[in-house]
């Protein structure tokens, strides 16, 4: 406890308060104790300094209050208490970082509300996805829709159920990562969920190795001279051809089949 003079102005009072509270909690955490004692508030400096010491209650004239009986807390219900208190913001960014292993970022944005938080982990325990994964795209692509559109996570049209389902299917192969963006643009818009989105738009992936390398085949013969590059050695146009690929199927190829059959078929 400490007493402050010279603050004569509401302005003081709370530049001194500001002061004293960053003193006493670094005298803390610096393992030290803060005693009873009058100290000055310089204004000029912005800091307080010790005037002199009062260590008893007399030295204050403190007397008992004859009509407040003593407070006394036990241990046991003061862990009651804290028992029954809800998981604090800090605790639960210290958890998503140690158990899901997310980013200090993406933590700090998941627990900016109790809203967010809970809409994230809603997400993470229905759908069964991994939490870095679903992080990604509640902290970078979600939260974008709702920056744009200055809205709480509250009033997300895109609920926790709907983004669950739309990253099963990334995670099955129905849709790639990409096309997932353009099918949660069109979730947000209000158009249904991911399923209802995929179907109306004709968005499934395409996943037939046969039908991915006849688009291959196709865009080779039509680019001699990239192929003729490419196997003497310019190997930075395995870009420029998997591009053609997936503009040939309005980016609804496999990725992965593609880079892998498209390495065969230049290879010769």
């Amino acid at each position: 406890r400490a007493e402050i003079k010279n603050v004569n102005s509401f302005r003081y009072i709370e530049k001194a308060i500001e002061y004293e509270v960053e003193r006493q909690i670094e005298l803390i955490e610096g393992g030290g104790k803060v005693v009873q004692e009058t100290r000055l508030y310089d204004s000029a400096k912005n800091e307080t300094r010790s005037m002199r010491g009062k260590e008893e209650a007399h030295d204050y004239r403190y007397f008992p209050d004859p009509d407040l009986l003593p407070l006394v807390l036990e241990d046991s219900f003061i862990e009651d208490v804290r028992q029954s208190l809800p998981e604090l913001p800090d605790a639960k960014r210290d958890r998503f970082m140690s158990q899901h292993k997310l980013s200090a970022y993406d933590a700090g944005v998941l627990t900016a509300t109790r809203a967010m938080a809970d809409f994230y982990e809603t997400v993470v325990r229905d759908s069964g996805i991994d939490p870095k994964t679903v992080a990604n795209w509640v902290a970078v692509d979600l939260s974008g829709f709702l920056n744009r559109d200055n809205k709480d996570i509250s009033e997300s049209p895109v609920t926790a159920t709907m983004m669950g389902g739309l990253l099963k299917r990334i995670a099955d192969n129905t849709i790639s990562g990409k096309i997932a963006k353009e099918v949660l643009e069109a979730m947000w818009a209000g158009e249904g969920d991911a399923d209802a989105v995929i179907g109306k738009k004709g968005l499934k992936q395409i996943t037939d190795s046969g039908a991915i390398e006849s688009v291959i085949d196709d865009v080779i013969a039509k680019n001699p001279k990239q192929l003729e590059q490419y196997r003497a050695g310019k190997e930075t146009l395995f870009g420029f051809f998997v591009g053609q690929v997936m503009k040939a199927t309005g980016g609804k190829a496999n990725p992965g089949q593609v880079n892998e059959l498209l390495k065969k078929k230049l290879a010769g």
